[in-house]
This record gives C-alpha cells, structure tokens and sequence, in this order.
C-alpha cells in the first residue's frame, strides 16, 4: 500500500477531531496484521521461532532467559498464514530488571552511569542519556544492572505501554525492563509490534503489569526481510502523517488570520461605505472562517469586544445621555440614602483606561451609572431578631449572562434588612472573586424568586436611568473589556482573584447614545444566532467525522473509539411556536427556563431561550422535557412542533 493508495482509503480520518493520532495507530495495526505490506513469495517464518528457543537453550546468562511461552491459537491473532503466532516472551532471549540504589548514600549519586526511570521515557525512539546519574559504587550496591546498548527497554509500572531503544550502556530503577532480542526479530519492527498490544495495568495506586502478564501478550513475527519493508512503509506513512499535520496547522493558521483580517476590516471601516463593503465580505465567507466549535467562541468573544468599542454600527447622531444617566443615578443613591439603605459613600474618580472609545461616546465611573450595595454576611448573630429566611445568590449561581439556579441556598436575616439585599428584576448581579479569569461575572436577574437576596462576595448594581440599558452594561463587564479591567485590578492569590467594591465603582464605563446602544445589541443579536447555528453544524459535523473515523479504525484494529452517550434519549424536535410560561415554578425549583420565560413576558422563542440557558443543545432539551413534565412551560401544540432528525442539533 503506497502513500496515495493509503490516502485514499483512510484520507478521511486526518480530517476528524483527533484524526492524525488514530491515522498513526491505525498504521501499526495494519503494519502488524500484514495489511500494509504484501508478501509475493511467502515464507514460513516458524523456524524463526525455533532459532530463537536454541538461542535460549543456549544463553550464558540462564536466570535471565525468558522462558518458552504457553502456545496460543491463531484464531487470537489477525496476522498472514505464513507468520509465526506466538507470545511476547517467545521473541525476547532474556529480560533484566533494575533498581534504585539507597538515597541516603551521597556516594552512589551524581556519577557517569545514567539511571533510567520512567520520567526518562519520553515519546523518543532512542535513550542515549538520563536526568539521573548513578556512580559504579551505586551500581553494585543496587539491585540494578548495566544495561548493555541496543536493549529494549519497557515500563511496567505508571507508564506502561512506553518504549525505546538505549543506545549507551546504562542502569534502569524497579519499575522498568529490559530486553534482549535475538537477530530474528528487528528491534525496530518489535517497537511497533509493542505500540499495539493492550499492556493494561492493575493496582489501587500506581497501575502496573506483572512481568509474566507482560510476556505472555500475544505477539507476531513476519519473515526478518518482512519485518524490515514493514518498518520502512510504516516510516514511510508515518512521514505522510507528519506532513498532513503541518499541512493542518497551516491551514488553521491561515483560517485564523482571514478571521481575524476579515473581522479588522470591519473594526477599521472609515466610512459608511467601507463599513457596508467589509460587513458584506464578513457575511459572504462566514462559514469560511470556523474549523471547530472553540473558532465560534474566540470569534463571538472578538464581536463582543468590537461591539463595546463602538464598531458594530453606524455612529449616532445623537449626542450622549450622560448626564441624564448621572442626574437619575444621583436621584437614587440619595433616596437609598435618606431611607437608611445605603451610607454616604465618598466620590470615586474614574480609573484609567487605554480603550478607545468613538469621539461622540461619554465615559463616566460606574458609580455614577448605578448604585452599587454589597450583600449579606454569613455567619452572623441574628439571636434576638425577627428573622425571615431567604433564597441568596452566590458566586457559583452568577455566570457570564445566565444564572444557575440549581443549587440555590438560604440563609436567615433581619427582616429590616430585606429591602437593602432584595434582588429585583434588572438588577446587575457581579462577582467579586474565584478564579482569576472569572472575576466580574455578570447578569442581569430576570426575576420570578420571591424574596431573593445576594451574598457578600456578589455585587448588586443597580441602574436607574432608562438611557442606559442593563443589556448595555452586562455586555460591557462580560467582554474582553470588562474581563481586562478587572483582572488588571483584583488582587490575585494562587488561582484566585477578588475584586473591592472601590474597584467596581471606578470602572470606565462607556456611555453612548441611547439608539446606539439599541443598534449595537440588535447587529450583536444578529450575528450571534448565525454564528451558533454554524456552531452546531461543526459540532454535528465533528461528531460525524469522529463516528466515521472510529468505525473505521475500530474494523482494523478491533479496538471501538469511546463516544459519549447522548444524554437526550428522546426524539429532537424543531419547534416552530414560540415556548410559553405555563405553572410559575416555586422558588427552590430547579426551573432556569421558565425562570427565563417570567423575565421575557412569558414567552420566547426556542432558539432565544436556548442561547440565554447557556448550555449544551442536549442538556437544553432534556431540561425543556422535564419543565414541560412539571407544567412549567407549556407543551407546544403538535401542529407547532416538527420531527428534526436529520438536522437534530438545530432549534
């Protein structure tokens, strides 16, 4: 099987999710079952075997030789009827074991001997040298041996299935093997033979394999001339694969740059007219731009951050509301004030900033959009006061857009205190710490939890001017923006970050007009249902890709490529008719869609609420037939309801 015979019968794998990688074993296991090399003139390759077991007989080292194996039938093995089918330790004169010499004696460390152990077992071919070394003196007050060179060397312990050739004389630890191959049997071939055996492991702590399992894997042996012309085409074919691999890492790299020139030329539109020719160009190539599912999410990432800077949309020719935005943000504050909500804070400057900003656009701090409160303490003496218990929010529950409400707490507080934490429909909820790349998370509450309060470690921002739009604002903290700023300002121990509530209020927040804000969201809306539903088809196609590709290895090789069980036995449904509120869910239900559905006037469109679920078209579905069940959403009429399972990854 030559380069372009292989590539057409398996070019198809190199394309799917982990393609090359199953391309490289599928390789060995045709190299080893004689798929990858004809044979014209067979020769019986038996009395190999039989030179080998003389050899044996008549080795020097006796406690070292491997002894004969228990035969095995050839029905065990895939191989051509003139190759020997035998056991591992019928192809190996003798096997060394090694060992550790005492840690305590300076003087056996630090010498000219390397020590071998499996952190040295590297995806290398040859050892030619070690991190550690011993002295002569280490060496013979140990249980290990110089290893002469050209042994091969296996793990039997933690890395197993690992395997090189030493090409220097050297020592081995306890939890490696070496062994002696005798002439018939090509060192080279032996690796691939070992790269294909199942060597599993067994232990509570650290897996190993008994030595007496390992030679007794069931093996092959070709012909010696054979085993050579297998190793040259599996050279030959494993360079193929390389190339293939550098082939996609320069398309991917050339994708990536045409995705983000293309998105560039958007971003630096000088005109209305460039604008409409770069957008027009976006919108052409569009499926041209994506690889896998993670291009989707960098670009909805990247259209995030250019809708914050002001580059989704024509400029507004009206000016900004900014100080209509302060003057309501005042007026608030001092009634919170006035009825003991809230202390006189002191005046927050706004802090620097090196986003650019269009001309027409304001920037003011965030304490002068809204009025930020912390929330409620754990842990407190309430002894003596009339309580009332509360569902709360925590930092777990607040994510990036959405809310998980699955595992919401209660805590106990003063009932005076229920008006200064209460959570109302619209307010801005945002994190202040976990990991680094999670600080500043936030979303708008959409409502439908009575008496809902938030944690000390969640902000609740509070907008009261209807000239900024709290979809404006969440957009703003959630893009590359906010996630910036606040990863600049927290402080940051080992994995976690936290952010002060100085550090909200001096936020820079952009302010642009009021239609502005309108247009930016609308086109960001847009562009984000086009790039989901392209999402879905990679993830579709992916999965098909993947399916295909295991088939096909797993009919050569015998060994079945894992999937995942779709979680979502059910039939998948397209609906047409919008999904409407049905039974309000009680407050410790665990009901996200129709806590959504409350917020948006009771109904929504399938695909709308999907996307503000968040999560996986699967697990979407699977909570939609479980809300449905409850008789929280009603079920959609069957003439509003299509069978879709051709395409079953669409809403």
């Amino acid at each position: 099987m030559n380069s372009q015979q292989f590539l057409a019968e398996f070019g198809h794998i190199a394309n799917a999710p982990g393609g090359i990688s199953q391309l490289k074993d599928l390789i060995l296991h045709l190299a080893v079952s004689g798929d990858l090399v004809a044979s014209e003139s067979p020769v019986d390759a038996l009395p190999l075997l039989a030179a080998i077991d003389h050899q044996k007989r008549e080795h020097t080292e006796k406690k070292k030789v491997v002894r004969k194996q228990s035969s095995i039938s050839r029905a065990a093995v895939r191989a051509p009827s003139h190759w020997a089918v035998c056991r591992l330790g019928d192809l190996a004169l003798t096997i060394t074991g090694g060992g550790t010499p005492s840690k305590s004696q300076p003087a056996y460390w630090g010498g000219n001997i390397p020590w071998v152990s499996v952190k040295d077992m590297k995806e290398l071919k040859f050892l030619d040298d070690s991190e550690d070394h011993i002295t002569e003196e280490g060496l013979n007050n140990s249980s290990s041996s110089l290893i002469p060179p050209g042994r091969v060397i296996v793990c039997t312990r933690m890395g197993l299935g690992k395997i090189a050739i030493n090409r220097v004389a050297l020592a081995i630890n306890q939890d490696l093997k070496a062994l002696e191959l005798p002439k018939e049997v090509d060192a080279d071939f032996f690796l691939i033979l070992y790269k294909t055996r199942e060597v599993k492991g067994t232990g509570t702590t650290v897996a190993g394999i008994k030595q007496d399992q390992l030679l007794a894997l069931p093996a092959v042996l070709p012909p010696l001339d054979e085993q050579i012309r297998i190793v040259a085409k599996v050279d030959e074919l494993m360079a193929l694969c390389c190339t293939l691999e550098t082939q996609h890492r320069a398309r991917l790299k050339l994708q990536n740059n045409l995705r983000q020139s293309t998105l560039q030329a958007v971003a630096n539109a000088a005109s209305p007219h460039e604008l409409q020719t770069s957008w027009t160009r976006l919108v052409e190539i569009f499926e041209q731009l994506f690889h896998a599912p993670e291009d989707v999410d960098e670009f909805l990432a990247e259209l995030k951050n250019m809708a914050v800077r002001g580059l989704l949309s024509l400029p507004s020719t009206s000016p900004s509301p900014v100080d209509r935005v302060v003057a309501d943000c005042d007026s608030l504050r001092e009634q919170y004030i006035a009825s003991g909500l809230m202390r006189r804070q002191k005046l927050i400057s706004v802090a620097d900033s090196d986003v650019v900003y269009p001309e027409h656009w304001a920037i003011a701090p965030f304490d002068k959009t809204a009025v930020v409160i912390g929330g409620v303490t754990k842990g407190r003496n309430l002894r003596g006061r009339d309580v009332v218990t509360c569902p709360y929010l925590s930092v777990a529950n607040v994510q990036r857009g959405f809310f998980k409400l699955s595992a919401l707490k209660t805590i106990q507080i003063g009932k005076e205190e229920l008006n200064k934490y209460l959570v109302k429909e619209g307010d801005l909820l945002v994190t202040e710490g976990g990991d680094w790349d999670k600080v500043g998370r936030t979303a708008i509450w959409p409502g439908g939890l009575e008496n809902c309060i938030h944690q000390n470690h969640v902000f609740k921002a509070r907008v009261p001017s209807l000239s900024l739009l709290n979809e404006w604002v969440e957009l703003v903290f959630n893009s590359g923006v906010g996630r910036d700023y606040f990863a600049g300002a927290s402080k940051q121990t080992t994995n976690l970050a936290s952010i002060n509530m100085t550090q909200l209020r001096s936020f820079p927040m952009p302010i642009p007009p009021l239609d502005e804000q309108r247009a930016v969201l609308a086109t960001l809306e847009v562009l984000t249902d086009k790039a989901v539903v392209w999402r879905e088809q990679l993830e579709r196609k992916q999965r098909l890709a993947s399916s295909l590709s295991g088939a096909t290895v797993a009919a050569f090789t015998g060994i079945a490529i894992e999937e995942q069980e779709d979680p979502m036995k059910a039939p998948q449904t397209e609906l047409i008719a919008p999904l409407r509120l049905g039974t309000v869910p009680d407050i410790k239900a665990q009901a996200p869609l129709a806590t959504i559905l409350v917020r948006h006037d009771g109904e929504m469109s399938a695909k709308d609420l999907w996307q503000r679920f968040g999560g996986e078209i699967d697990a979407f579905y699977a909570q939609l037939k479980t809300e449905v069940a409850h008789g929280w959403i009603l079920e959609p009429a069957p003439a509003e309801m299509r069978e879709n399972l051709a395409d079953a990854g669409s809403v």
